[in-house]
């Protein structure tokens, strides 16, 4: 089997891990020992080195120690940083976009750029601040906190607020609103829209793309789509692919935008391929634009790959040789059910001691749900440890039905999971932010 190298160490390269690692020799330079990428490169009878995945020489190191033919990369920080180019210097084949072709997630400036010019219909009225004094005067034309605050680069999937939800009035906004222009030297003030959010991602050759099954994210930490935003606390997808408010229309429309896109990247040179995926409203006055990511979503990636019906080993390879097609790349039309567990604090207080906690992974899988580790190591045998204040492990589902796959979550998850830990207990029960 081909060597492949995976980098990353989330939820999202977990089962990125699981179906690489059926069809590759698996290898992986870890911060720490995720359970769930350990478990499956010793299944592939790869290796792993734990170590610094940022550190380029580290990793050129490893790559020519062990001989590596393909690198994958789903990682926004990794993939802004340039660990692609880096495995293209040194010959690999890649899945995943260059630093230059990463700025559409790491730029909103410059992907606002690009859509104003493929598709100006999409986009919602913004302005670009650069200074306090032109901050604080776009801000003085909204009533009240009618806007939404943009950071210019990557915050995880946490840095949009939006007024009236993330902060009370125009005083509170322009707070955090100056904080983000000191962090970068540019912030974006948008127009507060009233619809309904989604994401479509797709996966790319360079050129042609083939849209994945379209996922319903819940990113408040608490029910009722109460609290602060987060990195995901659950997602689900439908038997149709698509999603109760959207049409294959709806669709069409952002998957063009998302083909354009990536012609416009690759114009000059390939600088794309592997993932990409695009936020949007549907509003009354048509589709609009929020952003677009250069990489799998976490946890979008935990259950579109697991309704990916052709080897995912398989689909990389036609995305190397760019040979990309609905042909090849084919996914059931069962649905999917995802729910992250969290600690008590998480995203509400950091929390500098690490968090101990017991899961009876073997209880869950024998109830038919998967556990995919994301930051967390294993102490010793059903006792696991927190590296971060980040989530901890989800638990997913694929079935018939929604409500099949929603009761298979949540009965796999009674019992088995520390009362000491969180998750929502509303994700399937409402479709609406």
């Amino acid at each position: 089997m081909k060597k492949c190298l995976l980098l990353g160490n989330g939820g999202r390269e977990a089962v990125m891990a699981e179906y690489l690692g059926k069809g590759y020799e698996l290898y992986a330079v870890l911060p720490y020992e995720n359970p769930s990428i350990v478990e499956y490169i010793k299944k592939s009878g790869g290796k792993y080195l734990v170590g610094n995945p940022f550190d380029k020489a580290l990793v050129r190191d490893f790559i020519r120690k062990n001989n590596l033919e393909i690198c994958v990369i789903s990682s926004d920080n990794l993939l802004r940083d340039g660990l692609i180019d880096l495995a293209r210097e040194e010959g690999l084949k890649t899945f995943g976009a260059t630093s230059k072709g990463s700025k559409i997630e790491w730029s909103k400036t410059y992907a606002l750029d690009i859509v104003e010019k493929l598709a100006p219909e999409m986009i919602i009225k913004n302005y670009t601040a650069t200074d306090e004094s032109t901050l604080r005067s776009v801000i003085n034309k909204y009533k009240e906190d009618e806007f939404v605050v943009k950071p210019e680069g990557l915050t995880g999937g946490k840095g949009v607020k939006v007024g009236g939800i993330h902060f009370k009035g125009k005083g509170e906004g322009c707070e955090y609103a100056l904080s983000c222009l000191k962090d970068s030297g540019k912030v974006i003030i948008q127009d507060k829209v009233e619809g309904e959010e989604f994401t479509v991602m797709a996966l790319t050759d360079g050129e042609n793309i083939v849209t994945t099954p379209i996922t319903f994210d819940y990113p408040y930490r608490f029910d009722g789509d109460k609290g602060p935003g987060t990195g995901g606390m659950g997602t689900l997808s439908f038997e149709n692919g698509l999603l109760p408010f959207l049409t294959e229309v709806d669709v069409d429309t952002c998957s063009k935008l998302i083909k354009e896109t990536i012609s416009y990247i690759n114009k000059s040179s390939l600088e794309y391929n592997g993932v990409i995926y695009g936020g949007f409203f549907k509003c009354e006055n048509g589709i609009k634009f929020i952003e677009f990511n250069a990489r799998f979503g976490d946890p979008e990636a935990l259950n579109v790959l697991n309704a990916l019906e052709t080897p995912f080993a398989d689909v990389v390879e036609n995305i190397i040789n760019g040979t990309l097609s609905e042909e090849n790349c084919k996914f059931s039309s069962d649905c999917t059910f995802t729910v992250y567990v969290v600690s008590k604090d998480y995203a509400i207080r950091e929390n500098k001691e690490p968090c101990i906690f017991n899961v009876n992974k073997s209880a869950i899988l024998e109830k038919g749900a998967k556990i995919y580790f994301a930051n967390a190591k294993n102490i010793e045998g059903d006792t696991y440890t927190s590296v971060s204040n980040s989530r901890l492990f989800a638990v997913v589902t694929i079935d018939k039905t929604l409500e099949a796959a929603r009761e298979k979550t949540y009965a796999a998850m009674e019992g088995n999971v520390d009362a000491r830990l969180d998750y929502r207990r509303d994700i399937g029960k409402i479709y609406k932010h």
